[in-house]
Formats: structure tokens, sequence, C-alpha cells
């Protein structure tokens, strides 16, 4: 039976990209030895979208809110560089950089939620 996900992040400044999810977005983690940080996501769910190659197989990840407008002002009060905000049928984007490891997408999702799905 699966019992969660685990998502990873490549990051060329492992440090860095750990101190932002740890001490910037306060994510609670628990250290796998030797300071090898496992970070606890929030609720989270996965959409399967139709692709044609050579995007087949790509993966992205994005972190959601329920107010993109006042996170983005909580992660800029921060220090924290976002993209520009787009509208999709599904929701509001922009992307934040995670030092060390490249940006991740953030998003205000404009659909129903799976967190409460049996």
């Amino acid at each position: 039976m699966i019992i969660g996900a685990h998502s990873i992040i490549y990051a060329t400044d492992a440090e860095a990209a750990r101190a932002f999810f740890r001490d910037t977005l306060g994510l609670s983690n628990v250290d796998a030895g030797s300071g090898w940080l496992i970070f606890k996501s929030p609720p989270a769910e996965v959409a399967v979208h139709p692709s044609d190659p050579p995007s087949s197989g790509t993966v992205e990840f994005y972190l959601m809110c329920d107010d993109l407008e006042a996170t983005m002002a909580d992660l800029k009060a921060k220090g924290v560089a976002l993209g520009e905000v787009t509208e999709a049928r599904w929701g509001l984007l922009t992307t934040l950089q995670v030092p060390g490891a490249g940006e991740i997408g953030l998003y205000e999702p404009r659909h129903p939620v799976a967190d409460n799905v049996d």
C-alpha cells in the first residue's frame, strides 16, 4: 500500500536550499543523519496532464496556497525572489527562487483540491 510521496529537489547548494525550506518557509523537518533534512510536506496531490514528446516524462513541482497575494507579500518580506503572476484556468501562479536549487512553482488553486478525499 502506498503511504505517501517523496519529492526530491536537486540543488547545487543543498545547505542553502535546506535552510530556505527550514527557515524561510518554516517547514517541519527531521534529520535523517549528518544534517540531511527531510521536510514534512503540506498535504499534496498529483495531477497527470497530457503531453507530446519531448515533454513526456516532465515533472513540475508547485507549492499551493490559499491566498497568493498574501503569501507573496509574506515571502517578499523575507527576501524571497518571486516571478510574475499569471492566471490559468486552474489558478493564479508564480514562481519562487529556492537558493541553490532554482525555481519552483507557487499557486492558488481555483479547482477543488484533493486534501479531503478518501
